[in-house]
């Protein structure tokens, strides 16, 4: 008896952290859409991102946007991104030496763990190789690097982005790269196919385990 109510301990404990992982990373099922105290709060924090200013309305204006549409639910931010021939100077950026894939490193490297604290992590990253095989000319083709990061709500998204810490670190990225940073809604996400077979496969196994050593006891106890 006793090892049984070791393994329904275990088996609640690990319900539990699963709920809470769960509720962590699709906070909206509690919170809720942005309220509009928090969309104006968060418009005004983007007032004092440091940017190139040709981008600043164009920003503000679809920001608005998006925040006005939340829904509470994951969004996926896609980041399409072409390295400028030399980094791009503005006002607010740090007056560094660097090539453009140095700068958006040192970003990267920097972000991260302000990232993760939102609850936030990449998806997807990589160099593009090669040019499109469809849609040709212009701005349209000749990318440099895509990068797809989920975050748990749109609220995580601009709590990142109106973080104190984030402000120094982005002129990183704008200095490196133009960069079209679409928000997504996810309809469907399949993990890598080796991590999906370990979830369904590892949770049978132990559940075979668990049932043969629960024959066993019944057999000893029968005897």
């Amino acid at each position: 008896m006793t090892s049984h109510r070791f393994e329904f301990g275990l088996a609640a404990t690990f319900v539990l952290l699963i709920a809470v992982s769960w509720l962590w990373q699709n906070p909206g099922v509690v919170q809720g859409p942005l309220t509009p105290l928090e969309r104006e709060r968060y418009l005004a924090a983007l007032q004092h991102l440091p940017l190139p200013e040709a981008e600043r309305p164009g920003l503000m204006q679809a920001a608005r946007a998006w925040m006005d549409s939340d829904d509470g639910q994951p969004v996926y931010m896609l980041n399409v991104m072409r390295y400028y021939p030399e980094l791009l100077r503005f006002a607010g950026a740090p007056a560094i030496e660097a090539t453009p894939q140095q700068s958006n490193t040192h970003y990267e490297d920097q972000v991260m763990p302000l990232l993760f604290r939102v609850g936030g992590y990449p998806a997807y990253a990589g160099e593009v190789r090669n040019r499109n095989l469809l849609e040709h000319g212009g701005s349209l083709d000749d990318w440099s690097r895509v990068l797809l990061v989920r975050y748990p709500s749109r609220r995580a998204f601009l709590d990142l982005i109106s973080n104190p810490a984030y402000a120094p670190i982005e002129p990183y990225k704008l200095m490196a790269l133009r960069t079209m940073l679409t928000p997504t809604q996810p309809e469907l996400v399949i993990p890598p196919l080796p991590w999906l077979m370990a979830s369904l496969l590892l949770p049978l196994f132990l559940a075979t385990g668990w049932w043969r050593a629960a024959r066993r006891n019944i057999h000893r106890e029968q005897r």
